[in-house]
């Protein structure tokens, strides 16, 4: 399966987005607002510049001892964060978030960002094909000719 594919079962899903010149507040009031735990970092021009995550604002808290009342985004935002492109298989994306600890991953085609997938869209693509997997065995063996 590949990450296209979570992206179709995904939906429509809307990527929010940020600035990094907005205050990391906007950010936190964004992310409540719209139930969601990172926001894509764009220029002006619409293009992504970075990744925002509820961890680096923590990361950024724990750093400015607490207080981020001061801070934009750009200040704690990831400017090179891992990516995927639609092409990429559930593997690749399970294994690089898994070793670079995060639970967000953009996904680009060339420039262009066209979707994030969660660690739960991970999983649950995971347990979908698992499935898929099973019953087709399951078939495979009620089938199976008995020996006799």
């Amino acid at each position: 399966m590949f990450i296209r594919e979570i992206l179709s079962f995904k939906g429509g899903d809307e990527v929010f987005s940020i600035t990094p010149d907005d205050d990391v507040a906007l950010a936190v009031e964004r992310m409540v607002a719209n139930d969601v735990g990172s926001l894509v970092v764009k220029n002006p021009k619409g293009e992504m510049v970075g990744f925002l995550t509820e961890r680096d604002i923590m990361k950024g808290m724990r750093r400015q001892g607490c207080s981020l009342k001061e801070a934009k985004v750009a200040d704690i935002m990831i400017t090179e964060p891992v990516v995927a492109t639609p092409e990429d298989s559930i593997d690749y994306a399970r294994d690089a978030m898994t070793k670079a600890r995060i639970s967000h991953l953009p996904v680009l085609e060339g420039n262009k960002l066209v979707g994030i997938i969660s660690f739960y869209d991970v999983a649950k693509a995971c347990l979908r094909e698992a499935n898929f997997e099973n019953s087709l065995l399951k078939r495979y063996i009620k089938n199976w000719p008995e020996q006799g």
